[in-house]
């Protein structure tokens, strides 16, 4: 199947799903070892560090310092990589509703960290955006 790029289709379709469990955003220090015992969600290199996105149990169990407790909601939808103003059109929606969103493009779909306590607040709010009749519009 063909990555969706059209803004109305991707809106619709976008289908989002809000993951089990509380993931959080650690960082490890530039050349330091990944360690063994967690198996991070995402990791991104940084001159600065590498940040890694886990579980909050395996980071706690680890003594991995963290922040950001957050749910996270995947769109369902193939988006392209190329694709428009889909996120932008997501992200306004929650910024009008106070609720900060740490987005994530991969190769299929784009996942959404938001705040743990904010999280079925923000599941609702995409799942109405993208319901029919919605118009589709981020407004």
């Amino acid at each position: 199947m063909a990555a969706e790029r059209d803004l109305a289709t991707l809106l619709r379709d976008m289908k989002p799903e809000m993951h089990d469990g509380i993931f959080v955003f650690c960082t490890i220090a530039e050349g330091e070892e990944l360690p063994a015992t967690i198996r991070p969600l995402l990791t991104f290199r940084e001159a600065e560090g590498t940040t890694l996105v886990s579980r909050q149990e395996e980071a706690e169990r680890i003594g991995l310092p963290h922040q950001f407790a957050s749910r996270l909601i995947t769109l369902t939808v193939h988006s392209s990589l190329e694709a428009v103003g889909f996120l932008a059109a997501i992200t306004a929606r929650l910024a009008r509703a106070g609720i900060s969103v740490n987005a994530v493009s991969a190769f299929y779909h784009d996942h959404l960290f938001v705040p743990e306590h904010r999280g079925e607040e923000a599941l609702h709010l995409l799942q109405n955006l993208s319901a029919p009749g919605s118009g589709h519009s981020a407004d």
